[in-house]
């Protein structure tokens, strides 16, 4: 068994992975990127749409062209690579001779079983869509099903059309953006149908996906069953009416191919095996100020934590999360930290602690549609910031900051809380 050692371990070599590892590089760690994939960049190669990167570099680019620009820095650092390897499982414990928790990761490579020595360890796995499966929508079980992301990858990456005559199920982003790609290749898509009473996907993406291509947009409705023996034949819909289905008022679209757009899940497997503490909601760690988990030692960014809805917000999450791993290396640790709660029409928060002597990124996800709306931050009840917000839906993340300034005049107790509320 071959073995390494390195200061800090990143897993997953997308845009979190790299935004993780070029921050510890640049902090002076010896760092290393452990990726199951034959390249580097993550589900980002086959996003050939643009709209990437107007907050990190400030120009629109496509997938592979954000990809790229990591990569480069990647190849260009000391950031040692290895790629078709995938981590088996990892252990932590005390090192006799330092403070420091000593990581072990035992990995399958093309080189054989390799064994990988760390101090810190940053999870970027990214997160994988639900299927079929996870929303039980009856009937048959005929070809022509996909997720939105496999149809991308048939189409932009192999070469292949998955079918002509489309429905997708959900309206969540890779779907909108699969409903025009598909039109643009010569497809007919009849419909998108959307349980919620409000898309899922951000609302630039109906606009430019859907709206422009006239394609309808069937809300409150659920897919009550799919046709087809060898192949699908055909949907049924059926209107929701106060949350209820109403099924006289069902009907049934004709199509020969669907695409299921009904969410994503981070990929946490390896991390709860590893005893990693999950958040029920986000079904994501549970981490602190520092982006740490109950592990000490062990990080997690990007949609390994929360699904984001744009991947600049991913790097720049992922690079605090290398910085705050090579403080910890080094012993610096917030000296005080609180309690987080998700308040008032707010689904979650995604620290459950932050830490009142720094600058903490707070990203949360309303759980009502509503504009002119309030944020509001409470200590122990008492409201230390509010913010106003022309729009919120649960299909755009909020980002707020919270610093020291914001405590500054108020008490904190051992068992203060921080609560975020909307109205």
């Amino acid at each position: 068994m071959k073995e390494f050692k390195y200061d800090a371990v990143v897993i997953g070599g997308g845009a979190a992975g790299m935004a993780a590892a070029l921050e510890l590089d640049e902090q002076g760690c010896t760092c290393a990127i452990i990726d199951r994939e034959d390249h580097l960049g993550g589900i980002l190669m086959q996003c050939i749409h643009n709209g990437f990167g107007l907050h990190v570099f400030k120009e629109e680019l496509t997938g592979p062209e954000f990809a790229e620009r990591y990569i480069e820095r990647v190849i260009k650092s000391k950031i040692d690579v290895y790629l078709d390897t995938t981590v088996i499982y990892f252990t932590s414990a005390k090192d006799p001779s330092s403070a420091v928790f000593q990581k072990e990761l035992f990995c399958a490579s093309p080189a054989g079983v390799l064994k990988i020595k760390s101090g810190a360890v940053v999870l970027a796995m990214g997160c994988r869509e639900k299927n079929r499966g996870n929303v039980r929508i009856p009937g048959s079980r005929p070809a022509g099903i996909f997720t939105a992301g496999l149809a991308q990858r048939l189409i932009n990456i192999e070469g292949y059309i998955p079918g002509k005559e489309v429905v997708i199920i959900g309206s969540g982003d890779i779907g909108l953006i699969m409903a025009r790609r598909m039109s643009w290749v010569g497809c007919n898509v009849k419909a998108v149908v959307e349980i919620m009473p409000y898309p899922s996907g951000l609302t630039r993406n109906v606009v430019q996906c859907l709206n422009d291509f006239n394609i309808p947009l069937y809300l409150s409705s659920q897919t009550t069953c799919i046709f087809g023996n060898d192949r699908v034949e055909g949907i049924e819909v059926t209107p929701l009416e106060n949350g209820v289905t109403s099924c006289g008022k069902s009907f049934r679209i004709d199509c020969d191919t669907v695409l299921l757009s009904v969410g994503l899940v981070p990929e946490n497997e390896l991390s709860r095996e590893a005893g990693v503490e999950m958040d029920s909601v986000t079904n994501g760690p549970v981490v602190d100020s520092g982006l740490m988990t109950n592990i000490e030692g062990v990080f997690a960014c990007g949609n390994v934590l929360h699904v984001h809805d744009l991947v600049d917000w991913v790097c720049e999450e992922s690079r605090r999360a290398g910085l705050y791993a090579s403080q910890w290396l080094k012993g610096a640790l917030p000296a005080v930290q609180i309690f987080t709660r998700a308040g008032s029409h707010v689904r979650y928060v995604n620290m459950a602690r932050i830490a009142p002597d720094r600058e903490n990124h707070i990203y949360m996800r309303s759980m009502i549609v509503k504009s002119d709306a309030v944020i509001e931050v409470r200590l122990d009840g008492r409201v230390i910031r509010s913010r106003k917000e022309r729009h919120v839906q649960p299909s755009e993340m909020l980002h707020l900051k919270i610093g020291p300034k914001d405590f500054e005049g108020f008490e904190l107790k051992p068992d203060s809380v921080v609560e975020f509320s909307i109205g």
